[in-house]
């Protein structure tokens, strides 16, 4: 037994689940079966889906506690490749400020209630008790990681956990962006010269919505940057025919929060790539 899945079964047995990384930080790829997320995802993430899938599948969503499955033949190849341990913090209840430099440790410590920290390569883990919506770069070094994400599992760390004060919990509201919403994006106007549009077939059109869905939903080095790529490339493709409808901004939204992303970045990040297309 490796240390990895000693790790993970001791972790298992009290309550924390579970789930391995590959070398990088990031969770192992869907298996063939799950791949493009074709068995429709976890039954546990945001759009609940059929997968009984005994792979550890569709990253934070595969968290588990079953000791049979962290040992049994389906993860035990990943076991031998995996380079870290992590777990789902709002799995069980908690919420981690992850500081990623030295000067956002100097703010938390100025700002944010005392609660178990736990060191890590850059910066800190600071763990409070109670679980909220996550979302990344909240401040500059600083994301949250509670609910449909995991965190690195770096050990138990020191001092006293405390309850999820309201100071973290503001990090994710955001002031409303100055700017027309991004519902505005999806009336725009039929190409100039009339005519029916090329792209109003609702197969070709669901495909690549699905498939802009899954790029958000297996981003690993970002999910700001990822969603503002796929919000550009379905703009390009369809921002000017008139396919677009409020629903499938929607579906690109819930898939890029599902994620982490706020709602406010999300708006952002639309409007951005309507500004950069010129619409």
């Amino acid at each position: 037994m490796n240390t990895h899945l000693r790790i993970a079964l001791d972790l298992a047995a009290r309550g924390v689940p579970v789930l391995p990384l590959r070398a990088g930080k990031v969770p192992f790829g869907n298996c063939r079966v799950c791949r493009d997320n074709a068995c429709g995802g976890r039954p546990n993430m945001k759009t609940p889906g059929p997968c009984t899938c005994p792979h550890p599948c569709h990253a934070w969503a595969a968290a588990t506690t079953d000791p049979t499955t962290i040992t049994g033949p389906a993860w035990a190849p990943v076991w031998r490749q995996a380079a870290a341990v992590a777990y789902h913090p709002g799995g069980i209840d908690l919420t981690v400020v992850d500081l990623d430099h030295a000067d956002a440790v100097a703010w938390a410590r100025r700002t944010l209630p005392t609660t178990r920290t736990v060191a890590t390569t850059r910066g800190e883990h600071w763990i409070y008790r109670g679980a909220m919506q996550s979302a990344n770069a909240v401040r500059p070094g600083v994301d949250i990681k509670s609910t449909m994400v995991y965190a690195r599992w770096l050990g138990p760390g020191t001092g006293t956990m405390t309850t999820l004060p309201d100071t973290v919990r503001a990090l994710i509201v955001k002031e409303p962006s100055p700017v027309q919403p991004a519902s505005r994006a999806v009336t725009v106007p039929a190409l100039i010269g009339g005519g029916e549009c090329p792209h109003r077939k609702p197969a070709y059109l669901e495909r690549g919505i699905a498939m802009a869905e899954q790029r958000i939903t297996q981003a690993t080095n970002g999910v700001h940057a990822a969603a503002y790529r796929v919000f550009l490339a379905v703009l390009s493709a369809h921002g000017r025919c008139g396919c677009l409808t409020e629903t499938h901004m929607t579906r690109l939204f819930a898939a890029a929060q599902a994620k982490g992303e706020s709602p406010r970045h999300c708006t952002d990040a639309w409007t951005n790539a309507l500004t950069r297309l010129g619409l």
